[in-house]
């Protein structure tokens, strides 16, 4: 789950982060009463889930509180869009005003799971304000990083070693250590799957601050963070996928045409990879769970059916927990209840597969059943033109 960055601001707060002095806005009138209790010297920054708001014109530095009435004015309600938004662009419904500061140097400072060694790991950069994935490519030497033993933490020796290491003077030193500890606090103790603070900053006065804030929490451990839920913000979340949440559905939209229902994470992404492999685009990544239902089958169908990119569906599941008989039953139920004309491929293995494919047969509507993950592909992309 994303959050903003005022919120996870807010978290990094309770945990000794130092960040600015800041007040959120949904009106111009807030913004306007906000730019004046902060002393009229603000930023004025768009709050949205991606990356890249000051290119696309959503960051606004303000001298004066007037100045921060007409960015506000400009910022609140546009569409926004940045490299991480994608060309439709997303709607600003709210802002962050913000103290503006005498900014020495920034740096970047980053979390998360490192794969390879199954360890959090707490990357450091001289390159604030940069994307971190520009650095890594550019210039890889310049990221530093420290590995987080499990149940030890960040440890004092290594966040000093980080901060010395991205330019941090002396005197500054022993500050920029301590967030550092307190950031990877926070991340392990919000079950977060990532935090970054990007820029990471020195003032001219010596002191340490956060300007940024990105904090994705893990939707697995909600049920721990009951105070979290009502940091979604579901305007900032494709509507289908929203939907979809609903129904425990694992469900990301695409760019293609060809919808794919599929039990298994590993069997979805194959199925995707096997519909680029034979000349289609896939319009989603759907995981309907080992356990559907068919309830949630037909929710499935109905949330498929909703994306009007989509051109024709491929089903592809093996039978173990869900069985194909239950599959098959659901879909045809599904089809029938939603009216569905668009063609669908059907790739059944496993448990029940016969009574599942007899069911099929036997539905009255026009399911192409195939034989293989290869034969469906084909099938599905020739049925999509």
């Amino acid at each position: 789950m994303k959050i903003h960055e005022y919120q996870g601001k807010a978290i990094l707060a309770r945990y000794g982060v130092p960040v600015p002095n800041s007040k959120v806005a949904f009106t111009v009138q807030e913004a306007e009463a906000a730019a004046k209790e902060l002393g009229g010297f603000v930023v004025v920054k768009a709050q949205i889930h991606a990356g890249g708001r000051g290119k696309g014109g959503g960051v606004k530095v303000c001298k004066t509180v007037e100045d921060a009435v007409e960015a506000s004015k400009k910022i609140l309600g546009m569409q926004l869009i940045t490299h991480q938004t994608g060309p439709q662009g997303q709607t600003v419904r709210r802002l962050l005003i913000e103290e503006a500061l005498p900014i020495e140097k920034e740096m970047y400072l980053g979390i998360t799971l490192d794969r390879v060694t199954g360890k959090n790991v707490f990357m450091a950069s001289s390159e604030g304000g940069m994307e971190i994935e520009e650095v890594a490519h550019h210039s890889p030497e310049k990221i530093l990083k420290e590995t987080i033993e499990p149940g030890i933490g960040l440890q004092g020796f290594q966040a000093r070693n980080m901060a010395f290491g991205i330019g941090v003077p002396a005197k500054s030193v022993n500050a920029a250590a301590k967030a550092m500890i307190a950031l990877a606090k926070a991340y392990e103790e919000t079950d977060s799957s990532l935090a970054e603070i990007n820029p990471f900053i020195l003032l001219k006065d010596g002191r340490i601050m956060a300007l940024d804030a990105k904090i994705n929490i893990d939707d697995n451990a909600l049920y721990r963070h009951p105070d979290f839920v009502d940091l979604r913000d579901v305007d900032e979340e494709d509507k289908l996928e929203v939907e979809a949440s609903k129904f425990s559905l694992n469900y990301i939209k695409l760019d293609g045409n060809i919808a794919c229902m599929v039990n298994g994470a590993g069997l979805a992404m194959a199925t995707m990879d096997i519909i680029k492999w034979a000349g289609g685009e896939p319009a989603n990544f759907l995981d309907v769970g080992g356990g559907a239902n068919e309830e949630q089958i037909k929710n499935a169908f109905r949330i498929l059916l909703s994306d009007t990119a989509v051109k024709a569906v491929l089903i592809n599941i093996f039978g173990g927990i869900l069985r194909c008989d239950v599959l098959a039953t659901g879909v045809v139920n599904a089809a029938r209840d939603l009216g569905i004309s668009l063609p669908v491929v059907i790739r059944m293995e496993g448990t029940n597969v016969e009574e599942g494919k007899k069911i099929i047969a036997e539905s009255g509507f026009n399911f192409q059943v195939a034989e293989g993950m290869k034969d469906a592909a084909e099938k599905v992309v020739r049925a999509a033109q």
